[in-house]
C-alpha cells in the first residue's frame, strides 16, 4: 500500500520537454503547478515532503476542508504547499527567510492570479525572531499551520520549536511532513510532544516520510 500511494504521489510530478527549462511541474487541485527552483540553495527545491503533504491536503479535502481557512506555512521554500493550499480556497501566509522570498513570491504569482478565493500573500519569518512584533498574538490567528521539511540539519531547532508555539492557539492544527535523515530528527520530535499532541496520520517507510497532525497540549484547560 505504502509502494502504490508513493507512487501515485510521485505521478504527480512532472518535467518540461526541454532540458533548458527551469521550471519543475506538478499536478494538484486540478491545476498544472510549474514551480522555479533554484538548486543552490535547500530552500529552493521541492522536496518528497511537501508532495506528501500536498497530496493528504488535495485527497482529504472534505475533512480537511481549508475553504475560508487562515493557513500560515513555515518554511515554505518554493511555495508549492501554500499554492496547494490556495487553490483549495485558503488565506494563505507563506513565509520564510529574506533570501528566499524572491523565488515564492514568484512562484506564488505565476500559479494563483485569477485563479485562487484569497490571493495568498508572502511574508519574511526567520524562526524565533522578532515573533510577536511581526505576528502578534492579539491579532494573528490561523487555523492550519503548515510544514514541510522543516526539520534538518541546522541549528535553528531552539527556534523553529519557538515558532510553532508563538503560532499556534488552542484550536490550531499543525500538519508536518517530515523526512527522518539523522537522530536530530527524532530527538526534535520528543521535544515537539512536550507542547503538542502529536498523532501520526500518514506514513509512508519507502520514502522515510511520516504525516503528522498536533494540537497544543494544553488547550483543554483554555
Amino acid at each position: 500500500e505504502d509502494e502504490q500511494i508513493v507512487a501515485e504521489i510521485m505521478e504527480r510530478r512532472f518535467f518540461p520537454d526541454q532540458a533548458y527549462k527551469t521550471w519543475e511541474g506538478f499536478h494538484f487541485a486540478g491545476h498544472e503547478i510549474r514551480i522555479t527552483e533554484a538548486t543552490d540553495c535547500y530552500g529552493a527545491v521541492v522536496w518528497p515532503s511537501a508532495l506528501v503533504l500536498c497530496y493528504f491536503l488535495e485527497t482529504h479535502s472534505k475533512q480537511c476542508n481549508l475553504v475560508d481557512k487562515n493557513v500560515i506555512e513555515i518554511g515554505a521554500g518554493t511555495g508549492l504547499v501554500s499554492i496547494v493550499a490556495s487553490l483549495l480556497g485558503a488565506f494563505v501566509t507563506a513565509t520564510d527567510l529574506p533570501e528566499l522570498l524572491g523565488n515564492l513570491q514568484y512562484n506564488i504569482l505565476q500559479n494563483t492570479k485569477q485563479k485562487c478565493k484569497h490571493q495568498p500573500c508572502v511574508k519574511e519569518l526567520s524562526w524565533g525572531i522578532d515573533l510577536e512584533k511581526n505576528f502578534p498574538r492579539s491579532s494573528c490567528h490561523f487555523d492550519y499551520i503548515m510544514a514541510a521539511d522543516v526539520v534538518y540539519h541546522h541549528p535553528f531547532l531552539d527556534e523553529l520549536l519557538l515558532t510553532f508555539d508563538h503560532l499556534c492557539k488552542n484550536d490550531t492544527v499543525i500538519l508536518w511532513a517530515m523526512k527522518f535523515r539523522l537522530e536530530n530528527e527524532n530527538r526534535f520530535v520528543d521535544r515537539f510532544q512536550t507542547l503538542f499532541d502529536l498523532e501520526m496520520i500518514s506514513n509512508f517507510p519507502s520514502l522515510n516520510i511520516a504525516l503528522y497532525k498536533a494540537m497544543r497540549k494544553d488547550r483543554m484547560k483554555a
